[in-house]
């Protein structure tokens, strides 16, 4: 064994689980990993403008590539600026590995300059978090982070490193074995619950498949196609399970929810037989939970326990990874046909087509975001903040994979998109990548431009720029009887500001000039802003008014279509 100081310790075993970047921001008590990251050249370091730019990125990383992201910060205000970061991921389940210093560990508990207690704070948002008091405590606790971030249900962990820890030497001792007492996350799932299931689905009439992020973080998209193409069942997604399906499918009837299509949601309120895979039920997806369909039956599949039953009951509950579970389930699923139940859908598609954009003079952002899908090909990595535009892309861009959609779900981050746009583009530096941007929250992490520019990293930033933060105008005009406030914003002219940090940009101020916009954006070569000058007042439908059930979900009204 040789002898290491903590900070090789730390690098040596991020090195080991396979880590190649870390994004972070260097501060006084993490010097000591700074100065030794030279010996590490495996380990790419991305130097952010925030520590919250840094935990999107490696969320952001996360989400394009499988892999587990790496984010990093000093004590005090560096670990607690990764917060929201860290939230962010735990909502969503994605592993994220945050790494933070603290104080030497004389001053821990005395308020020391700088000092902040992380574990505590992020106790309730961390699958599992450590203070590291020993070095030759680094390699275990990176290994057993690593692990538990990785397995089961996904999730961020976070380790805290004193300064004197990381500069201390120690004998290095690697496990490759981890064993955790309390820690068995179920995979394969009950052979009596999948007979079950089955038996559920060969009765059904009405069935339709709910697919959500766990389809995609258990890669299993390719059984969840073979299993509704066996059995002829139709199948919407959740927003975070969009890409799970192919929505070029026949089968595909697109995402449910709150802004999901008006046909889904009538699905999902119609259907005999929901088998939910992945997915948690949460309030944005299934509205008003007291009348989402009742009497319908439930088969809920998920790698978490905790899970199933907390917001529906389900008929037959089965815990373990959909990889593992469906290929099972569709060995004892029979071969059907569902013809009327399908027709019916697609008769309500027909009649309320959620997806159709009227013909306007106005540059209206449904257009831009197709035009986007038309001129990539619907082959780019699209990655969102929050608001009305989070929404029109997941609507109007048609995915064909998982991970194509990069989003901030069950938190709503604003500011997520640019970050985690960084952070898909490094993770995948051949993928084309778009960061579909709200002017409001681009104005929250902008200052990560700079990192485009010193990474040379070709990411395209398409800002919906509307003078507004665009979902409270719209719920202030539809809810609160038009009182805007504090709803407009005065904008900083984003093509300057491109300018000043040296990125190429160009404002797109009419429908016709969307597309050579797109095409320009595309031919260059390096990272470029297209500010979309959109219609300032478009709303997002369909819509599921909060507290509303999802039979309730409303269209456009008459005088929008007419604008």
């Amino acid at each position: 064994m040789a002898r290491l100081t903590g900070a090789q310790m730390t690098l040596e075993s991020l090195q080991r689980e396979g880590v190649d970047t870390i994004f972070g921001y260097p501060g006084g008590v993490v010097l000591p990993l700074y100065d030794t990251l030279p010996q590490y050249p495996g380990i790419r370091h991305v130097l952010v403008r925030h520590e919250q730019g840094a935990a999107h990125m490696a969320d952001g990383y996360a989400r394009a590539s499988g892999r587990m992201g790496v984010c990093l910060g000093t004590s005090g205000p560096g670990a607690t600026n990764l917060v929201t970061g860290i939230c962010t991921s735990w909502m969503d389940s994605t592993p994220v590995f945050a790494l933070t210093g603290n104080v030497t560990r004389s001053l821990l508990g005395k308020d020391g300059f700088q000092e902040a207690d992380i574990t505590g704070i992020t106790h309730s948002i961390t699958k599992h978090n450590y203070l590291v008091m020993r070095p030759e405590e680094i390699p275990l606790s990176i290994r057993e982070a690593a692990h538990i971030c990785q397995t089961g249900r996904p999730g961020p962990v976070l380790v805290d490193i004193p300064k004197d820890v990381f500069q201390e030497e120690a004998e290095f001792d690697w496990t490759e074995q981890i064993n955790l007492r309390g820690y068995k996350p179920t995979t394969e799932g009950h052979a009596g619950m999948i007979r079950r299931a089955a038996e559920l689905i060969n009765q059904a009439t009405r069935p339709i498949i709910i697919a959500g992020h766990g389809v995609i973080w258990g890669d299993a998209h390719t059984e969840l196609l073979e299993l509704a193409e066996k059995a002829d069942i139709p199948v919407i997604t959740t927003f975070l399970g969009i890409g799970a399906f192919p929505e070029s499918h026949d089968l595909s009837y697109g995402w449910l929810g709150m802004h999901g299509m008006f046909y889904a949601n009538m699905a999902a309120d119609q259907a005999d037989l929901v088998i939910a895979i992945g997915m948690r039920f949460d309030d944005r997806a299934m509205g008003r939970f007291k009348d989402f369909n009742p009497g319908v039956k439930i088969i809920h599949i998920d790698i978490d326990p905790a899970e199933i039953g907390k917001n529906f009951p389900a008929a037959v509950p089965i815990v373990g990874n959909a990889k593992n579970v469906l290929p099972r389930l569709s060995d004892l699923t029979k071969e059907a046909e569902h013809q009327d139940w399908r027709s019916w859908i697609d008769q309500v598609r027909e009649e309320h087509p959620s997806l159709h954009i009227r013909e306007s003079r106005r540059m209206l952002p449904q257009y831009v975001v197709r035009t986007l899908y038309d001129e990539t090909n619907g082959d780019a990595t699209i990655v969102t903040g929050v608001g009305q535009h989070q929404m029109w892309a997941g609507q109007h861009y048609f995915y064909k994979r998982p991970r194509q959609l990069v989003t901030s779900g069950g938190l709503g981050t604003m500011g997520f998109e640019l970050p985690a746009a960084i952070g898909a583009q490094v993770a995948l530096p051949d993928a084309e990548t778009w960061a579909i941007c709200g002017d409001g929250g681009f104005q929250m992490t902008l200052q990560e431009m700079a990192v485009l520019v010193d990474e040379n990293l070709p990411v395209k930033i398409a800002i919906f720029n509307n003078g507004y933060l665009g979902m409270i105008r719209q719920w202030q005009h539809l809810f609160y009887d038009r009182n805007l406030v504090d709803a407009a914003m005065t904008q900083p002219d984003f093509c300057k500001l491109a300018d000043a940090y040296g990125i190429r940009a160009i404002r797109v101020e009419t429908k016709a000039e969307v597309a050579p916009a797109i095409q320009e954006a595309r031919a260059h070569k390096g990272p470029i802003l297209l500010d979309f000058q959109i219609d300032q007042e478009e709303n997002v439908w369909p819509m599921v008014p909060a507290g509303a059930a999802l039979s309730e979900t409303i269209e456009a009204p008459a005088e929008e279509l007419a604008r």
